[in-house]
C-alpha cells in the first residue's frame, strides 16, 4: 500500500514522468481530499492511521491530546471539547471532512467529542493557516478527516470491540470490496459510556450525569465509468447524546443531542496534462439542548449547507502547473426555541488560483490567491506562499506565508439576546519556517511561527447583563513547534518514536497578557515496539501552567501535569488480536478545563477480528 500511495502522490502532484508519455487512467487508490497530497509538499503534517487512533479510543479529544501539538479543552471526559492551535481558539480551527469544511454554521467551530472517532482511513493535523484552500476558520490550523477507496483488493472486513472503565463499550465494524472498476466501503461504530468517575482529591469531584453515546455510519463507493473518468460518492451519518456533568445533587441535570449528515458526490476527469474534479456536497447539522433532562427541548437549531466545488489542475510543463478552484455554497440556518435565530440564508462564493513549481531538485514553491464573496460582508483578498529548499541531503527548509480569515457565525450575528449583525470578519497574517534535519533514522523538525489576528471575534459581558460578540481583540501569537521521529527495523524488531515540544506565547495586545487556556509549554511522546505478532506502546503528555482568566492569575491557573498511558496487544493466526491498555498509569490529578477533572487510572480490553 505504501508503494501505491507513493506512485499516486508523484502523479497527482508532479506528473513528471508521464507528461510526455501515455495518458494515465484513474489512480488505484482514490483519495477524496485531492489537495492534501499537495499541501504535504510544503507543510508539516501529522498523519494518524487507524492503529494510531486505536491507542486513544475513548474519544477524539484523547487522540489529539496525546498525539498532536493541539491543546484540547474538555469539560470532563466525553463532554464539550474544543481545540486550540498555536494559541488561537476553537473558532480559528477548521475541521475538514474529505476536503469539505464542516465547522458549525451556528458556533463557527467543531465540537471535538461530537465528531466520529472511527471510520476514517487517515486523520491529518495541519498547523498554520489554510484559508486559500480550506476556507473560513482555517487560521490557527486544520484537522482533516480523510477517506480513500482502493481497487483490485477483493473483500476485507474487520470487527473491533472494546470494554473499558466507567461502563464504556466501543464497537467498530468495517467491510470493503473492490475489483478493477468498482470499489465499495462501509463502516459503522457505536460507543456508549455511563461515564461516572470520581476524583475525590479535586474538590470531591464525581462526574455525575456524564453519560454519553454516539453512533456513526460511513458509506463510500467509486466506479470507473471510462478510462479517464470516475464517479465517487461518500456519505456519513452521526448521532450523539451528551449528558452534562453536575456538581451537586440539587442541580438540574441537562443534556445535548446532535445529528449530523454529510454527503459528497465527485466526478473525476484525469489525463496526463490536466485533471478536473467536480464535487457536489450536502451537509446538515441538527442539535437540541434540554435544560431539564426529562423535559422537552429548550432550544436547538437546524443548519443545511449546499456546496458545489470545481478543482481544475493544468500542467503547463512537467515542472509548472496551475490550479483553479471555484466554489459556491448556500448556508441555511433555523433556530428553535430560545435561540432567537429565525430562518436565515447566506450565499458564499469563492475563486482561488494557485501556481506551483515542483521539481525533484532543490527548490519548489507554491503561490496562491483567493477572493471570497460572502453575502453581507466585505471579504479581504487572501494569499499564500510556500517555498521549499533542500539545501543538503540532511537539511531542508520550508517557508510559509499567508493571510486568512473567518466570517461571523449565525450565533454571532443573530443569537438573542446579544447577536450583532454589524460584526466584521476576523483576518490574520502568519508566517512559519519549518527546518527539517535528517540524521540516520532520526528526523527533527523545528517550526518557529508568528500569527497576528485583527478584529478577533469575542463574546463579552455587557452592562445589560447578557453576553454579546464584538470585534475587539488584537492578538499576537508566536512560538515554536518541534517534532522528533525515529523508525528502525532490526530483523523482526520494529521501533517507532514520535515526540514533540510546543512553546506558545499568545497575547491579547490590549492588556499584554497571555490568552486563557493557552499553555506556554506542551510535550508529547509516543513510542512503539513490535516483535512479530506482539505490539507494545507507551504515551506521555506534559502540559505546563495554563491560565484560566485574562489577567494571568496563578492562583486560578491549571497546574502543570504529566500523564502516561501504555498498551500491549498480540495477534493469533493473523486474524485475531487482543489488547490491554492502562490510561493515566500514575493516577495524575489533572484538568484541561477548570473544575472538570479528567479520570484517574483506568483500563480497557479490546478484541479485533480480521476476515
Amino acid at each position: 500500500m505504501g508503494i501505491k500511495r507513493s506512485l499516486i502522490f508523484a502523479f497527482a502532484v508532479c506528473n513528471l514522468s508521464l507528461y510526455f508519455g501515455q495518458e494515465k487512467s484513474i489512480d488505484t487508490v482514490y483519495i477524496f481530499d485531492n489537495q492534501m497530497n499537495k499541501v504535504k509538499l510544503f507543510h508539516k503534517i501529522t498523519t494518524l492511521n487507524p492503529a494510531d487512533i486505536q491507542k486513544n479510543s475513548s474519544n477524539l479529544s484523547e487522540v489529539l491530546r496525546f498525539q498532536s501539538p493541539v491543546y484540547i479543552k474538555e469539560n470532563g471526559r466525553g463532554a464539550v471539547s474544543s481545540p486550540s492551535f498555536r494559541g488561537t481558539t476553537a473558532q480559528q480551527t477548521a475541521f475538514v471532512w474529505n476536503g469539505i469544511n464542516i465547522n458549525s454554521q451556528f458556533l463557527g467551530q467543531g465540537d471535538v467529542n461530537n465528531i466520529a472517532l472511527f471510520g476514517y482511513d487517515q486523520m491529518e493535523i495541519k498547523p498554520g493557516g489554510g484559508s486559500v484552500i480550506y476556507g473560513s476558520g482555517a487560521i490557527g490550523g486544520s484537522i482533516h478527516l480523510n477517506n480513500d477507496l482502493s481497487f483490485n483488493q477483493g473483500f476485507h472486513g474487520s470487527l473491533n470491540s472494546e470494554i473499558a472503565s466507567f461502563g464504556t463499550f466501543n464497537n467498530f465494524l468495517k467491510a470493503s470490496y473492490s475489483n478493477e472498476k468498482f470499489s465499495f466501503k462501509a463502516t459503522g461504530s457505536h460507543a456508549i459510556s455511563q461515564n461516572e468517575y470520581e476524583v475525590l482529591e479535586s474538590r470531591n469531584y464525581i462526574n455525575k450525569n456524564g453519560k454519553y453515546y454516539k453512533s456513526n455510519i460511513n458509506i463510500a463507493a467509486a466506479y470507473k465509468i471510462a478510462p479517464y473518468h470516475q464517479i465517487s460518492w461518500i456519505s456519513e451519518t452521526f448521532d450523539g447524546n451528551q449528558h452534562y456533568p453536575i456538581f451537586f445533587e440539587s442541580q438540574t441535570s441537562t443534556r445535548y443531542e446532535t445529528q449530523n449528515f454529510r454527503s459528497l458526490l465527485s466526478w473525476d476527469w484525469k489525463k496526463s496534462k490536466f485533471n478536473n474534479i467536480l464535487r457536489a456536497a450536502y451537509t446538515e447539522e441538527n442539535f437540541q439542548y434540554f435544560a431539564n433532562l426529562n423535559q422537552p427541548r429548550t432550544s436547538g437549531g437546524v443548519g443545511k449547507n449546499y456546496i458545489v466545488k470545481n478543482d481544475f489542475n493544468y500542467f503547463i510543463t512537467p515542472k509548472w502547473n496551475v490550479n483553479i478552484i471555484g466554489e459556491f455554497q448556500q448556508n441555511h440556518a433555523e433556530g428553535i426555541g430560545t435561540s432567537g435565530i429565525g430562518d436565515e440564508v447566506r450565499n458564499i462564493a469563492s475563486i482561488a488560483g494557485l501556481l506551483r513549481y515542483i521539481t525533484s531538485s532543490n527548490i519548489s514553491f507554491e503561490a496562491g490567491i483567493k477572493k471570497d464573496f460572502v453575502e453581507g460582508f466585505d471579504s479581504p483578498v487572501l494569499y499564500s506562499f510556500s517555498g521549499k529548499w533542500k539545501a543538503a541531503n540532511w537539511y531542508q527548509v520550508n517557508l510559509n506565508l499567508s493571510k486568512n480569515f473567518r466570517f461571523p457565525s449565525f450565533n454571532d450575528l443573530y443569537w438573542q439576546p446579544g447577536g450583532n449583525p454589524n460584526l466584521k470578519p476576523e483576518t490574520s497574517v502568519q508566517a512559519d519556517m519549518n527546518h527539517e534535519f535528517k540524521v540516520g533514522d532520526f528526523k527533527l523538525t523545528m517550526s518557529p511561527y508568528y500569527i497576528r489576528i485583527k478584529d478577533m471575534l469575542r463574546w463579552m459581558n455587557t452592562p445589560m447583563g447578557y453576553w454579546a460578540p464584538f470585534n475587539t481583540n488584537q492578538v499576537e501569537s508566536y512560538g515554536l513547534e518541534s517534532q522528533l521521529t525515529y523508525q528502525k527495523q532490526i530483523n523482526q524488531h520494529h521501533f517507532k518514536l514520535n515526540a514533540g515540544y510546543i512553546f506558545t506565547k499568545s497575547k491579547d495586545l490590549e492588556i499584554n497578557k497571555q490568552l486563557m487556556y493557552v499553555p506556554l509549554h506542551k510535550v508529547f511522546v509516543n513510542a512503539d515496539y513490535n516483535y512479530r505478532s506482539v505490539r507494545f506502546y507507551i504515551q506521555g503528555m506534559y502540559n505546563g501552567l495554563t491560565y484560566t482568566d485574562s489577567n494571568e492569575k496563578k492562583s486560578e491557573a491549571l497546574q502543570p501535569y504529566f500523564v502516561m498511558n501504555a498498551g500491549i496487544s498480540g495477534t493469533i493466526l493473523k486474524k485475531y488480536t487482543i489488547g490491554f491498555k492502562v490510561n493515566n498509569i500514575f493516577d495524575e490529578i489533572y484538568e484541561t478545563m477548570a473544575y472538570y477533572p479528567l479520570p484517574k487510572r483506568n483500563y480497557s480490553i479490546n478484541f479485533n477480528i480480521n476476515f
